[in-house]
């Protein structure tokens, strides 16, 4: 259903790439994971999602439609004039959404201080969730996030789309040269715990969120290259 909700959102083509790669992650998330529904989307002790790469909004608005946190009949106006589907996500305008991105970079930071207020406001249940684009990572501010919730414990999972779209090195995971977990971009998360999953394969996915442990966890989900 959720790929042909898809269909109907039309306007930003540009970022189809990075919206179709994460469409299955979002479906594992909200199907079975997220312990969030439209009823309780405003309950203190709801899991947390934020979706850190908001330039390609199109599959987060196809799972909130089928998921009846939004209207249907939404989708066929992203993007338009007086639509509350802009080409990057409002939580002012969007229920069920949780923060206001697209300037990339700035969501794993986000998730970071979401998880310590939760634990300050001792709502040990919940848990908060990130997903990130892998080209996000160039950027500087996300090591210092990841440093700290590896530093504190935090109980977070980032989700990192993989699609070899990164430009300032980092070489992606490749199994054959991956040693224990140095290799690529888990190197980027040291004190996490690491899953590799099939971005497309729900078992899989599902999984690689549902690991918990003492310390942060990272999903790496690979999928096609960009432009493949």
């Amino acid at each position: 259903m959720t790929v042909t909700t898809l269909r109907r959102l039309t306007g930003d083509e540009k970022h189809a790439p990075s919206a179709h790669s994460t469409l299955d992650v979002l479906r594992v998330l909200y199907e079975r994971v997220l312990r969030v529904t439209p009823e309780t989307a405003d309950e203190p002790d709801r899991d947390r999602f934020l979706l850190s790469k908001g330039h390609g909004p199109a599959a987060y608005y196809a799972v909130l439609a089928d998921r009846g946190f939004i209207p249907e009949e939404w989708l066929d106006r992203m993007g338009q004039w007086h639509s509350p589907l802009g080409t990057h996500p409002d939580r002012v305008l969007i229920p069920g959404v949780e923060i206001g991105t697209g300037s990339l970079g700035h969501g794993l930071g986000l998730a970071v201080g979401t998880a310590l207020g939760l634990r300050a406001q001792g709502l040990v249940h919940s848990r908060t969730y990130v997903l990130l684009g892998d080209a996000e990572l160039d950027e500087g501010s996300n090591h210092e996030a990841i440093a700290y919730a590896a530093a504190v414990q935090l109980p977070i999972t980032a989700i990192v789309i993989d699609n070899q779209s990164a430009t300032h090195g980092w070489p992606s995971y490749q199994p054959e040269t991956l040693a224990g977990s140095s290799a690529g971009i888990p190197a980027r998360f040291p004190g996490w715990t690491v899953s590799v999953v099939d971005g497309h394969d729900h078992d899989e996915i599902e999984r690689g969120l549902l690991v918990r442990t003492e310390r942060p966890h990272l999903v790496v989900a690979t999928v096609e290259a960009k432009w493949s």
